[in-house]
């Protein structure tokens, strides 16, 4: 059954009481897939450590965490804030040490129990020793590896990997608390045995790294994630200690092309208005632009921007920032079916960024609206 149907059913008018665009997510959807996520975990016997930056609110964290409040990541020091405004500890700032944020993260480490930050340069290393905490605490940090990935983190077959790592160990003030790795190029991937490919190379390579350290007299935690990864787990990633993965929670359309999830398994909409008939181009207007969606994902599916949930044969073909052109994938619109004002639901290719576009979430269960979600953010 469709969002729109759902709503329909159980509680007549519910979603047409909202403005759209509406972002709206299914919290049984959402508790759905982070107990699946624990469990996958508990079974494989590492720490989950969730990360937060696809939804940004406290309620979704709580779901994530199980309700402890207690190790998470972020991807932003305004979520690093308002996590710990609202009782959460063991927050991992996985984002290469911004060097205009150095005090902003002293703060919190010396408020926190645990806040910990992630390096991947000596000259981020520098930054700290300028400024040691008060009362004798340790800046707790992540070495970030790149192991496959191409974005941040030192590469981990390189000697300088290991030299930092050494390095961080030497300095009064720090602790090397373990060693991450984004294995962000299973989004690249096309179903479970090349997730697991990926899975199996970003474990491996950090696992060698970790050998190397132990070579040298260092222990610390290791740490692998990304939403394909983990909800395809390899058996060896049972030898690291934790695994962080996001977008999971949500999930989207993207991973469902990807192979981490199903259709069924994604939590979010976006609600849209059909605002506009123009039968001169076969087309419909909707009140969703892209600063409602986001443009994420052009080119990359046969029904556009987005899959229009209950109507397969509905193409969202363009987007300016506040109006959606729609057409039909083949043959001429009935617009008897869309009348001006009925709604649509979008599920979108990427959560992460939808929701970025968003400043309130809708919440409903089984189609029947139970509140609102605020996420934080800012930068």
């Amino acid at each position: 059954m469709t969002a729109v149907k759902r709503a329909a059913s159980m509680e007549g008018e519910a979603f047409s009481t909202l403005c759209t665009p509406a972002l709206v997510v299914d919290v049984d959807g959402v508790k759905r897939n982070a107990q699946r996520m624990i469990e996958r975990c508990q079974n494989l016997g590492v720490q989950l450590r969730p990360h937060m930056k696809t939804h940004k609110t406290l309620e979704c964290a709580d779901i994530m965490t199980g309700g402890s409040r207690r190790c998470i990541v972020v991807s932003t020091l305004p979520e690093a804030c308002f996590y710990a405004d609202h009782g959460f500890d063991d927050i991992l700032y996985a984002y290469s040490l911004p060097f205009d944020k150095v005090e902003r993260c002293a703060a919190l480490s010396e408020r926190l129990d645990l806040f910990q930050v992630l390096l991947d340069h000596p000259h981020a290393l520098d930054q700290l020793k300028k400024r040691p905490l008060r009362d004798g605490r340790l800046w707790h940090i992540w070495l970030k590896l790149d192991c496959g990935n191409g974005r941040a983190g030192v590469l981990h077959s390189e000697p300088e990997a290991l030299t930092l790592a050494q390095a961080i160990c030497e300095t009064e003030g720090v602790e090397l608390t373990g060693v991450y790795a984004h294995c962000g190029n299973s989004y690249n991937c096309k179903g479970v045995e090349e997730i697991q490919t990926v899975a199996q190379e970003t474990t491996d390579f950090t696992l060698q790294f970790m050998e190397k350290l132990r070579t040298v007299g260092i222990t610390c935690k290791s740490s692998i994630g990304s939403t394909p990864s983990c909800s395809h787990p390899v058996k060896d990633m049972a030898q690291l200690s934790e695994v962080h993965p996001g977008n999971y929670g949500f999930y989207d359309v993207q991973q469902t092309v990807i192979g981490s999830c199903s259709l069924e398994d994604v939590a979010v909409r976006v609600l849209t208005r059909v605002i506009g008939h123009c039968p001169h181009r076969n087309q419909l207007l909707i009140d969703c632009g892209w600063s409602g969606l986001s443009l994420d994902g052009a080119g990359k599916l046969p029904t556009g921007y987005a899959v229009i949930e209950g109507h397969p044969n509905l193409k969202l073909l363009s987007m300016t920032q506040e109006h959606g052109r729609v057409e039909p994938i083949s043959g001429p619109l009935d617009y008897s079916k869309y009348p001006l004002g009925a709604l649509l639901a979008l599920i979108p290719y990427h959560s992460c960024a939808s929701a970025a576009m968003h400043p309130v979430y809708h919440v409903h269960s089984e189609g029947r609206l139970l509140g609102k979600w605020i996420p934080t953010r800012g930068w």
